[in-house]
């Protein structure tokens, strides 16, 4: 009799077992292809031009298919007009456009009310700021962000500019800021 308890108890164990597993399996699987899917979306959008409309690819592929929480998830992005390479071989300006893509995707599954971005444009020319640029304004109604940046591009598109600057006399700084919306055509 108290075999049969044993036997029971670990079956109905093993069962609640599986169920959390499949459970983490398919959490695992919505987000990973909710992901995968705005990915694709939000990398053309962010590499598209009037030379190439339709933009770049990018992919999220899993490692361990069956249990895809135990492995990696390797990300390959193409920049319009490039063959594939890996990620390493990518430029800064490049990768830079691809982890933001990865970024927003993100974003898109569970959305933060706010981004802050530290000089995300650092590695950019001025064509892919105005890219960057056009895609997070295009975007306002969904999130806000506070961008850290040097590039006039974002500062034309602000809805405002906070600026720290070096006061000698006290030996301390002082914040600025202006709300450009007033001025906005």
């Amino acid at each position: 009799d108290e075999f049969e308890e044993a036997k029971e108890q670990a079956r109905s164990v093993s069962e609640e077992f599986d169920e959390v597993r499949r459970r983490r399996h398919d959490t695992f699987m919505e987000c990973f292809n909710h992901i995968a899917d705005a990915l694709g979306t939000t990398y053309k959008d962010l590499t598209k031009s009037s030379k190439h409309p339709m933009g770049g690819n990018a992919y999220l592929m899993l490692e361990n298919v069956d249990e895809p929480y135990l492995g990696g998830v390797k990300y390959n992005a193409m920049p319009p007009m490039k063959r594939f390479r890996d990620m390493e071989q990518l430029s800064g300006g490049e990768k830079t456009i691809a982890a933001l893509g990865l970024l927003f995707a993100i974003h898109s599954y569970k959305p933060a009310p706010f981004f802050v971005m530290d000089e995300i444009d650092a590695a950019l020319d001025n064509v892919n700021v105005k890219k960057v640029c056009n895609f997070v304004t295009g975007r306002r109604g969904s999130f806000q962000s506070i961008v850290v940046t040097h590039k006039d591009q974002f500062y034309r598109h602000a809805d405002s500019l906070v600026g720290i600057a070096r006061d000698a006399p006290s030996g301390s700084s002082q914040t600025y800021s202006m709300d450009l919306t007033e001025y906005q055509e």
